[in-house]
């Protein structure tokens, strides 16, 4: 990869990591939709599924209103998240699959969200106010979905507590 000298091409290369890390929230949010047992954490995945959706488009037009082109760059973090939720989905019983996987969703949103604040500072340093509110928009969406799982997280380790003082 050639040395990045610019911030509007560093703005573009780090949208491009954004783009590659909704991607692979896409195929987790299918997994994890597909493994949850709790009825809400399933209905919850795939509901973020769709939002996902919205959030790639987002990208790809912020990425089209400067100018720059929808290559989508590794975001290591993303990937260390899916490889850690695997790994631990590999050694849970499936009493605790849920909780394991609520946990990986909270990773996930922390770091999107984190990722998301700063390519908003960019973007509003940079005068690109469009693009500000696509972000904007997705920040939003990652925001409630934290709060979710959150209050998931909360309900399983409640389950959790009682199932092991019985």
């Amino acid at each position: 990869m050639a040395q990045l000298n610019d911030p509007q091409k560093l703005f573009e290369y780090k949208l491009g990591t954004a783009l590659a890390a909704e991607r692979k929230v896409e195929t987790m949010l299918r997994m994890m939709a597909g493994k949850a047992q709790m009825p809400d954490l399933q209905q919850g995945f795939e509901r973020h599924l769709e939002e996902t959706h919205g959030q790639i488009r987002n990208i790809e037009q912020a990425l089209e209103t400067i100018g720059g082109d929808s290559t989508a760059h590794q975001d290591p973090i993303m990937d260390g998240i899916a490889q850690q939720a695997e790994q631990m989905l590999g050694r849970v019983s499936d009493e605790l699959a849920d909780a394991v996987l609520a946990g990986g969703a909270a990773h996930t949103e922390h770091h999107e969200i984190a990722t998301y604040d700063g390519l908003i500072t960019m973007a509003s340093a940079m005068g690109e106010e469009d693009v500000v509110a696509l972000l904007q928009e997705n920040l939003e969406q990652e925001q409630r979905t934290l709060q979710e799982i959150e209050r998931a997280t909360q309900k399983l380790a409640q389950q959790l507590a009682q199932a092991t003082t019985v």
